[in-house]
This record gives C-alpha cells, sequence and structure tokens, in this order.
C-alpha cells in the first residue's frame, strides 16, 4: 500500500486529479540508460494504482531487454515521492478491498526492486516517504542531496511501516530500526547515507551532471557506476546533533520487549541532562496509535529472523487486515485528522496501549485461511515475473472483490 504521512502542519494535500492523457511515469531510453521519471510533481510524486502498475511492467521489460544495461529512477521537481495516496485510501474505506489491486502490485514490485538483476540507481532530491522511501532504499545505488530526505511515518496514521520496511528497518545498526519505525523521525541527506539507507551524498547542484554522465556511459558494470558516482559524491560528515549520535541510549531504550517498556526507558532517560531530544521522540510515540505502534514493534523484530520474501508476505497480510479494519479503524481515523478535517487530532481506539492485547495482533498477523490468497511471488529465477495480480487468487471469480474472506 505505502501510504504518506500528514509531513507537517504547513503542507495540505493537494486535489487528486490525473488528465488521462498525462504521462505519470515519463519514460526515457538512452543509450544503455533506462530513465523513469515519476512525473506528479504536484501532487508530490504519488504512487497510485497506476504510477505501481507501470513501473512494475517496465522494470520488467528492462530486466528483460538485452540492450537496457541499467535503470536511473527519479522524482519530478522538489520530490522523490510522497508514497501512496492517502484520500484514495479514505474515500474507499466502505468498499471491501477497493484497495486490494493496487497493494498486492506494490509489494510485488518491492520485490522485484530488491531483487533486480541489472543496476538501478535512485536520484533523490527532497522528500522520500513512506512507499516513496521503499523506491530508494533496496537500489544498487541510491545518491540523496542536503535536500532529501526519508521516513516512515506510518505509526501516526494509525499504520505500519510497509512495502519491506520490516525487512529494511530491522537491518539497521542497533536498534534504529526501531527507533525510526516508531517515532517517524526524519533522516537527512547525510544521515541516510551515515545509516544504510543510502549510498552516496551528492550536492544538489551537482545531480543535474550526474545524471548526464551515468546516462553516457555505455556499460552496466557495478563498477563502472560507482566510479561515475564517486566523481561527484562527498564525504559525509554527521553532525554532532544528529539522532545517530544518539545510538546508545536509542539501542538501550528500544531493545525492550514491550512498547511500554521502551516509553517507560525514554521516560527514564530524559531527565538526565544533555537529552532533550528525548522529549520530543515521547511526544511524538504518545500521539501515534496504540494500536499501530505495537504492529509496527512486533513487525520489525519478527523481520529480524526472516527473508524479505517472508516480510512482505507478512506486510501484506497485516495491510490488509487492516484495511478491512478487523481490529481497528485507526488507519482511516488517522487520516481523517491529517488530510480530511485536518484537525490533528486522531481520536484511535483502543486510545492506550495497554488496551492492545496480543490476542488483537494475532488476528493482524495470522495467515490467510487460503494460501493462494497470499502474496505470491516465485522465488525461482526463470518464473520470478510470474504471480503477479492477475495470476493470484484474487482473481479467480469466486474470491471477487467484496467476497474475499481472510
Amino acid at each position: 500500500m505505502a501510504i504518506i504521512s500528514a509531513l507537517s502542519s504547513n503542507i495540505s494535500m493537494p486535489k487528486q486529479v490525473v488528465k488521462p492523457n498525462r504521462e505519470v511515469i515519463i519514460t526515457k531510453e538512452l543509450g544503455h540508460a533506462r530513465v523513469l521519471t515519476l512525473n506528479r510533481p504536484n501532487h508530490l510524486n504519488f504512487l497510485g494504482e497506476r504510477e505501481v502498475l507501470m513501473l512494475g511492467q517496465k522494470f520488467e521489460k528492462y530486466e528483460k531487454d538485452d540492450e537496457a544495461e541499467f535503470v536511473i529512477i527519479k522524482g519530478a521537481g522538489r520530490t522523490f515521492s510522497a508514497g501512496g495516496d492517502l484520500k484514495t485510501f479514505y474515500d474507499r474505506r466502505n468498499i471491501r478491498d477497493s484497495c486490494l489491486e493496487g497493494t498486492y502490485r506494490m509489494y510485488w514490485l518491492c520485490y522485484h526492486i530488491h531483487t533486480y538483476k541489472k543496476p538501478h540507481i535512485a536520484l533523490v532530491h527532497g522528500m522520500a516517504v513512506g512507499g516513496g522511501a521503499s523506491l530508494m532504499v533496496p537500489m544498487k545505488f541510491s545518491v540523496v542531496t542536503e535536500k532529501a530526505f526519508c521516513s516512515t511515518p506510518e505509526t501516526s496514521l494509525g499504520f505500519h511501516p510497509d512495502c519491506g520496511f520490516s525487512y529494511m528497518l530491522s537491518r539497521l545498526p542497533g536498534r534504529l530500526g526501531e527507533y525510526l519505525g516508531l517515532t517517524g523521525a526524519k533522516l537527512r541527506g547525510k544521515e541516510m547515507v551515515a545509516a544504510g539507507l543510502a549510498t552516496h551524498f551528492v550536492p544538489s547542484q551537482k545531480l543535474f551532471q550526474l545524471e548526464k554522465r551515468l546516462v553516457s556511459i555505455n556499460s552496466g558494470e557495478e563498477d563502472a557506476i560507482r566510479s561515475v558516482i564517486n566523481e561527484f559524491s562527498t564525504n559525509i560528515d554527521i553532525d554532532e546533533r544528529s539522532i545517530l549520535k544518539k545510538l546508545s541510549i536509542i539501542n538501550e531504550c528500544f531493545s525492550k520487549d514491550s512498547v511500554e517498556e521502551i516509553v517507560e526507558s525514554l521516560e527514564a532517560e530524559a531527565s538526565k541532562k544533555g537529552n532533550d531530544w528525548i522529549i520530543t521522540t515521547l511526544k511524538n510515540l504518545k500521539k501515534a496509535s496504540p494500536t499501530g505502534l505495537k504492529i509496527t514493534l512486533r513487525s520489525i523484530r519478527e523481520g529480524r529472523t526472516q527473508t524479505l520474501f517472508e516480510c512482505l508476505r507478512r506486510e501484506f497480510r497485516i495491510t490488509m487486515n487492516i484495511l478491512r479494519t478487523v481490529i481497528s479503524g485507526d488507519l482511516y481515523e488517522g487520516i481523517r485528522a491529517a488530510i480530511i478535517d485536518k484537525d490533528k487530532s486522531p481520536k484511535w481506539n483502543p486510545s492506550t496501549l495497554n488496551n492492545v492485547h496480543d490476542d488483537q495482533l494475532d488476528l493482524i498477523f495470522k495467515p490467510f485461511e487460503e494460501d493462494d490468497l497470499e502474496l505470491q511471488i516465485p522465488e525461482d529465477d526463470e518464473c520470478r515475473w510470474e504471480g503477479n495480480y492477475e495470476n493470484s487468487g484474487y482473481c479467480r471469480p469466486s474470491t471477487a472483490l467484496g467476497s474475499v474472506l481472510v
């Protein structure tokens, strides 16, 4: 699904209108390079069903095309991508599984980006949030500028970091993944590289020239691409005020077994000298959905011992159960408060952490009764592009939209 957050109180969600003849994904074939540009700059380069379908088709085509040596993806305007279209999810909330197809396709796409057989490069300038970040982090080369930032703010909306983020966050240093996933904190350009969420930092004034040089090379060899990027990249020096300088405390607090214990540990640390930053952290945790927080912590913890395929399959299951309001309608309440009524005061249900019980979470995580309703991704390279939505169990007449059971 890949949703975005409200981002900040001074960003309003634009009206979602896409002209039928507008290229939402601009594609260019330049020598051996293939360039994909997310082209909804007035809508934060949201990823709707149309965009996700096209991206899947293009990545498959280029992987199979002997003339295509590598793929570049970037965003038009000042944003890479803010992820999925929240308003669409909200508007369709009363139609069962109305967002199922787009959700399925997004997870399927994420798997293939992670396992892509050719070098791929993300050029990130501006916002890369939620599902938008899922198009950046797995790339062989992810280049960010000083204006780039990344976050997974889903708990503030009653959701969970998805699109492979339980896999990616759980593999960050120490307990940084739990911190980022639970709090939705932003990392900026150099911090993204230092944390392992991007590979190179390039000053924004050099990004255009970097792209020109990349499309001019005739080789798809990773070393050749890396050499070109290294010409433009600079070393990173993390500011002492960066959250990455607080990893010892983060590791101590966010290693606790439960969200309640994490909060208690942070409260104990907040009173100590030099720990003023924890006040904001606690504020964000206490404003987030209790259900979203508990789902997220469990998802990241399970992700530590699971493969990418297992994480994506579990995340798909979680997402569908959240969309179906199996235990809570917090996602839709979070969207309402963030971008519909914009009162910034969601009424979570349950409203406290101690009222979100393990047996409720089990309902969100448990496998579907029929295996072919799970996310289907062939792990055999010979048929890796099969298993798409059209071939899933959801396209059987007996499981038409509106009648799928979990």
